[in-house]
């Protein structure tokens, strides 16, 4: 067997070598797309635990070293250095910008965060507690009504175009879904402020008085929406990729994207984080709830510690960490029991021995959902907000997927296990 061949062996002999490719970094990939043409049969991966669905250049992740790399880039780097409108621009384009690429993209997002008018009459049709999520996948996909004339995927202007939209105004459509839930007036975006900062300016201002924006709480989200720019081939990326595959238009895409992550055992973890805070409700019940955690047979769960792709640490939690810290200590909200409750259970954690054995520190969503907590965002909205972040890494992965030559409308097969053949029986017969 040479060294880029994999040879498998059926039962009853028959031998096939598979192709084996190899990536830049991470483990080699066994070619099986020819297995059911050559041999009649197919692989069975519930999950796609271990399936490769396409290549990509834009993300890698070590879970076991806890390696996260956007274009090569390690995200520590990236989080200590950067800002999420330049990791964006890196994300679509590959590469990091010169200052007046970086200038000229920046202006670009400023200047499309307004939503035509027509849009936030859309929102006058949701109830007013309609869970931000629906408001927020059911705008996406209206866009495609307002800008069917550059929708295009085979012309890389309008992918371009696209991507500066989707980037510009999902900021705008989250606070209008934030607004209506609250029963204010919506808020109009302004060009002179950051990313982070027109978000709080359109989250919390009210045309009444003038908002003063917390430099750490704009400092705060930034860096949490690096945190969550990207994580390859996860649930809501791969959901863009298959419908866009399609080819569907993008707004739909994205929308399909933000509905997936919307699930509790995706974007989700992060809310779930507040409510086990709120269920063991008081410092001294801490010990009480890390037992019930050790016991296989309590259905209780301790939310935000460890992590199904980082089997040692999750390296956001890491750098995330500090910040929660900073935050709790620049808002003066220490004396909020949630938080204290929090801050202490983390330390639980960290020095129990059996998170420790089982590397079930602290992740991303812990420490995420704090910070929202602490700036004053509503459970509600974490979801949204993980959304943003995330939102132009489902769009690069879909520019990618989309200029593809080699690509294909994605088709899994299955295990059938139903009834065989069986013929039809008139009801008087059954």
């Amino acid at each position: 067997m040479s060294q880029d061949t994999y040879r498998l062996i059926n039962p009853a002999g028959d031998e096939m070598e598979l192709p084996v490719r190899k990536g830049t970094v991470g483990p080699d990939v066994i070619d099986v797309a020819k297995l059911y043409k050559t041999k009649g049969v197919f692989t069975y991966d519930p999950g796609f635990v271990s399936t490769g669905s396409c290549e990509s250049d834009i993300t890698f992740i070590d879970g076991e070293k806890g390696v996260l790399m956007y274009r090569g880039y390690p995200v520590e780097q990236l989080a200590a250095h950067s800002n999420f409108i330049e990791v964006s621009y890196l994300l679509l384009h590959g590469d990091l910008p010169t200052s007046a690429e970086l200038e000229s993209f920046d202006d670009t997002i400023r200047t499309h965060t307004m939503l035509n008018e027509g849009m936030l009459n859309f929102f006058k049709g949701f109830r007013y507690d309609a869970h931000p999520m629906a408001m927020l996948s059911a705008v996406v996909g209206s866009m495609s009504a307002y800008y069917h004339d550059e929708m295009d995927s085979s012309n890389p202007d309008h992918r371009d175009i696209f991507a500066h939209r989707i980037l510009a105004k999902l900021p705008t459509i989250a606070a209008a879904a934030h607004k209506l839930n609250i029963g204010q007036p919506f808020m109009y975006p302004r060009n002179d402020l950051s990313y982070a900062e027109n978000l709080l300016h359109m989250l919390f201002a009210v045309p009444a008085e003038p908002y003063e924006i917390d430099p750490i709480a704009a400092e705060a989200l930034d860096l949490l929406f690096i945190l969550h720019a990207d994580h390859e081939q996860n649930c809501s990326t791969s959901t863009v990729r298959m419908a866009g595959s399609s080819g569907a238009n993008p707004y739909s895409a994205i929308a399909a994207g933000i509905s997936a992550l919307w699930g509790p055992a995706h974007g989700g973890a992060n809310e779930a984080v507040l409510t086990m805070l709120k269920e063991i409700g008081d410092v001294s019940q801490i010990g009480k709830y890390v037992e019930k955690a050790k016991d296989k047979n309590d259905p209780f769960r301790l939310m935000g510690f460890g992590h199904r792709v980082y089997k040692n640490f999750d390296p956001r939690a890491t750098i995330i960490r500090d910040m929660c810290h900073k935050v709790l200590a620049k808002l003066d909200r220490k004396d909020t029991p949630l938080f204290d409750l929090a801050q202490e259970l983390e330390q639980v954690a960290l020095k129990d021995d059996y998170f420790i054995e089982k590397n079930l520190y602290p992740n991303v969503d812990f420490y995420s959902g704090i910070i929202y907590k602490a700036l004053g965002i509503p459970t509600s909205m974490f979801t949204v907000m993980f959304a943003l972040g995330r939102s132009v890494g489902w769009t690069a992965h879909w520019r990618e997927m989309i200029s593809d030559p080699a690509g294909k409308i994605a088709r899994p097969r299955q295990l059938y296990v139903g009834a065989p053949q069986r013929d039809y029986k008139q009801i008087e017969e059954r």
